[in-house]
């Protein structure tokens, strides 16, 4: 048995292979399933955002990860696992940890993936167990310590923020400009609020949606339009920020052709910061188009981390104490099934020896057998409760298995069956973040 992430993220592999691996919400459940089934695990999590796609498993009696590396290939065609990486046990807990404190993200400190990790974990949890769901209740704990205890998300950019960086220093200002948000989700609220405090004179908001464009144009005072009409509005801005969660590429050379005719020389920036991306790659060869990805962001990203550099520290000081504790809990779950049927026995071999005594006892009243009956459980209470203490003192500072074969040894507990983690019950409540 061990705890285990498998993934790839902005780390390791590139946009091209990252935007193929994508799960979206409606099928998360279904394909954290067939890994569950396929690499023979307890628990699976599926963790796929923009910037990684991760799976966390309990294993079962196989290694897990050679079937993980087989699903994620077969969605790509080719082998995945050298784009990939893996952390066991202490380290994927930690590991867990600092992404859903915003320190493993492409924008340092950025706040969304905490909301990603908890949306993550609600849609695995048919898949998920007492293990992992003490896992992420703790991640999101450690995740919103580090942004209370630290400066690490204070003043923050996200993806959305970073687009509009880039394009401010593509333009050199952004004031008096006008600005297509394509897409109406959290990225795309976040662009729009960014654009506001750049002076942006005009924004238009399109999306299939209407009515969520709608909502967000009277918030921002810009414009709604039906995702139909948006085309023939491109050749009035400078700037489109694409942010869709489209599975395929939405806007291709077709479209923006119609607008470049009307443009004359005037230059249209394209930062497409959805992933799948939301623009053909071909659009970046037109013309007077210039065309940026998610993955254009890392001068921006680079300039983050150099200014928050100072605060990791900190945040790591909140994070290892936090791991060591949720692997005591966890190692001290070795310990639960065994002792579990060694109380079980002890318990079962009491109440035959009890019978036997008070088959020896018929005189004694009803109020004196029930005396007897309390000083044998009291007793047996007694006997077990410092091997108890003990096991799980053993279990938690890594001695536990090795005890445990001893305590089945000694006391021939045949039908303990797994001394491993029992996953069958419910995590004990870890602290709310909100």
């Amino acid at each position: 048995m061990a705890l285990i992430v498998a993934g790839v993220s902005h780390h390791t592999a590139p946009l091209a292979l990252r935007e193929r691996l994508v799960v979206n919400a409606g099928e998360t459940i279904v394909a954290a399933e067939r890994i569950r089934e396929a690499a023979g695990a307890r628990e699976v999590v599926l963790l796929s955002t923009c910037n990684r796609t991760e799976l966390y498993a309990v294993e079962g009696d196989a290694d897990a990860v050679p079937a993980i590396w087989s699903d994620f290939s077969a969605l790509l065609g080719e082998d995945v696992s050298h784009f990939g990486y893996v952390r066991r046990d202490r380290d994927a807990v930690a590991h867990l940890y600092r992404v859903t404190a915003g320190m493993d993200s492409m924008i340092l400190g950025e706040a969304q993936i905490h909301g990603q990790v908890r949306d993550a974990w609600e849609r695995s949890r048919a898949a998920s167990g007492a293990v992992l769901t003490r896992l992420f209740q703790s991640a999101l704990m450690v995740g919103g310590r580090v942004r209370s205890e630290t400066t690490i998300g204070h003043g923050a950019a996200s993806t959305s923020s970073a687009a509009v960086q880039l394009a401010s220093k593509i333009f050199g200002s952004l004031s008096g400009r006008h600005a297509m948000v394509l897409g109406a989700g959290e990225m795309a609220e976040l662009a729009l609020e960014c654009l506001a405090s750049e002076g942006v004179r005009t924004a238009i908001v399109a999306n299939r949606t209407h009515e969520r464009a709608e909502e967000l144009a009277e918030r921002y005072k810009a414009q709604a339009l039906h995702y139909d009409e948006c085309w023939a509005r491109l050749a009035d801005v400078d700037l489109l920020i694409c942010s869709t969660a489209a599975p395929h590429a939405i806007v291709g050379v077709e479209q923006i052709s119609v607008s470049l005719k009307a443009r004359g020389d005037r230059p249209l920036c394209i930062l497409d910061i959805a992933v799948p991306r939301d623009v053909d790659p071909a659009v970046g060869e037109l013309g007077n188009v210039f065309l940026y990805d998610i993955d254009d962001l890392r001068s921006v990203a680079t300039a983050n981390v150099e200014r928050r550099k100072d605060e990791l520290p900190a945040a790591e000081s909140v994070i290892a104490p936090e791991v060591e504790k949720y692997w005591e809990w966890l190692a001290g779950l070795a310990a639960v099934p065994v002792l579990r049927t060694f109380r079980t026995e002890m318990d079962r071999m009491r109440e035959a020896e009890l019978a036997e005594a008070l088959r020896k006892l018929e005189h004694l009243s009803p109020r004196d057998r029930e005396a007897v009956e309390h000083f044998s459980r009291a007793l047996m209470n007694k006997f077990l409760h410092e091997p108890s203490v003990r096991l799980r003192a053993a279990a938690a500072n890594g001695r536990g298995l090795g005890v445990v074969d001893a305590l089945r040894y000694l006391f021939d507990l045949r039908s303990a069956g797994d001394a491993g983690v029992d996953t069958a019950g419910e995590a004990p409540p870890a602290r709310r973040t909100e």
